[in-house]
């Protein structure tokens, strides 16, 4: 047997011997071992949770208006009735509300559709100011107003109340309707009977034969 070989089995005998560096080594891991165990499967456990994107909760409603955040919705959709209980809806691309505690929502691209005794008519507005307790609409710039047997009413600074289905300008107005062109201090709108009443110094440029 060679030198070498002589060594190695010195060395396993030390390494086997009862009492020694294996038994050490192997009190140790036994120790070790189950504590690294438990901490492998606590990091199994908790990894699912912190992989998910997304996340719920429950709002409790008597805390809501307390809220101070402003919150922004995209394609914000909003539904009521009418003084009759005929149903509308109000469809925005985006909407933004100060604060929970302020019923009043800034929308754009507005598109409203309410119903009429001779059918459907939508209102479309670029920029408007809805208050969600009186259903009430600011228009901010032009809207035009359509039913479905072709009557059109274009103007612009408007409040539309969608339950009593009127529209009303904020002071003086100008306008296309069916008639013609139109200037005013104040328009009224009876959106079922699409009756519009000019007050205030009232012009209206006829056009023979418009169709609106």
């Amino acid at each position: 047997m060679s030198e070498l070989a002589e060594r190695e089995r010195v060395v396993k005998r030390v390494w086997a011997k009862p009492g020694g560096t294996h038994d050490r080594v192997i009190q140790v891991l036994k120790l070790l071992l189950p504590a690294a165990t438990g901490v492998v499967l606590a990091f199994l456990g908790f990894s699912p949770l912190e992989e998910k994107q997304g996340f719920s909760f429950m709002l409790d409603k008597t805390k809501v208006e307390h809220a101070e955040e402003r919150m922004r919705i995209q394609s914000a959709q909003y539904r009521g009735q009418d003084s009759r209980g005929r149903p509308f809806v109000l469809n925005a691309r985006s909407a933004l509300q100060q604060s929970s505690s302020v019923p009043v929502v800034d929308i754009t691209d507005m598109r409203a559709q309410i119903t009429l005794e001779n059918g459907p008519a939508e209102l479309l507005a670029r920029q408007a100011r809805y208050d969600m307790e009186r259903d009430q609409v600011d228009v901010q710039g032009p809207i035009l107003f359509t039913s479905a047997d072709g009557y059109r009413l274009g103007t612009r600074d408007v409040t539309v109340d969608l339950r009593q289905r009127r529209m009303a300008s904020r002071g003086p107005v100008a306008g296309r309707m069916p008639l013609g062109h139109f200037t005013a201090g104040r328009l009224e709108v009876d959106l079922p009977e699409r009756r519009a009443v000019l007050s205030g110094r009232a012009r209206v440029h006829i056009v023979q034969g418009n169709d609106g």
